[in-house]
């Protein structure tokens, strides 16, 4: 009795095909030069495949990214290891690396001009990316303060700015290098601000 393909697989083998091809792409050749025809032509898949998924260039390529960043971050906790400065500095060094590194930071550029001109494709990245990843960061914060360690009364969503958000500028403008030092002078600062 032959057995028939499965379709769900074949289904998701696609998925996947044109997740990777769509990184790939960015990657080689910058978003502005990605189309809806190549992530396809790379992926072995018709456009209409694509399109019965997304509804634009710029979602295949948020879902490529979130899709890797699960696959990275399958436990999202911060490291506790009941010394807040250390754990912060740990943290804001790897972001900093992160960002420096050229195979990130030229896809998420193209990731974020793309959050910043689609409200849509910015409701996404908040709900499905960003919010988790504040509350893992949130959840590390309660912790330093139930010890002790950061005022009781920080706003917590306000402390996540005040230690991103010059780290983000540094990157979107490029007006400086995001080196360990720096981003222990960040911590050290939010610090100063934070402590009870």
């Amino acid at each position: 009795m032959p057995k028939h393909p499965d379709p769900g697989r074949r289904s998701e083998r696609s998925r996947q095909a044109i997740l990777d091809a769509a990184r790939e792409l960015v990657s080689e050749v910058g978003y502005a030069k990605v189309s809806i025809e190549a992530i396809a032509a790379r992926a072995g898949v018709g456009k209409q495949t694509i399109y019965r998924w997304w509804r634009s260039k710029g979602a295949v390529i948020f879902d490529a990214f979130l899709a890797l960043s699960e696959a990275d971050e399958g436990d999202m906790a911060l490291p506790d290891t009941g010394d807040i400065e250390a754990d912060l500095k740990t943290v804001m060094r790897a972001t900093a690396a992160e960002f420096a590194d050229p195979a990130f930071e030229g896809p998420i550029r193209a990731l974020t001009t793309e959050v910043i001109n689609d409200p849509g494709l910015a409701a996404q990245y908040r709900e499905r990316l960003a919010a988790p990843v504040d509350e893992a960061k949130k959840a590390r914060l309660r912790s330093a303060q139930q010890a002790g360690q950061l005022a009781a009364d920080l706003d917590l969503d306000v402390a996540l700015e005040l230690l991103y958000a010059p780290l983000f500028q540094r990157w979107i403008h490029r007006s400086g290098p995001l080196t360990p030092d720096y981003a222990d002078a960040l911590v050290d600062l939010f610090l100063k601000a934070a402590r009870p």
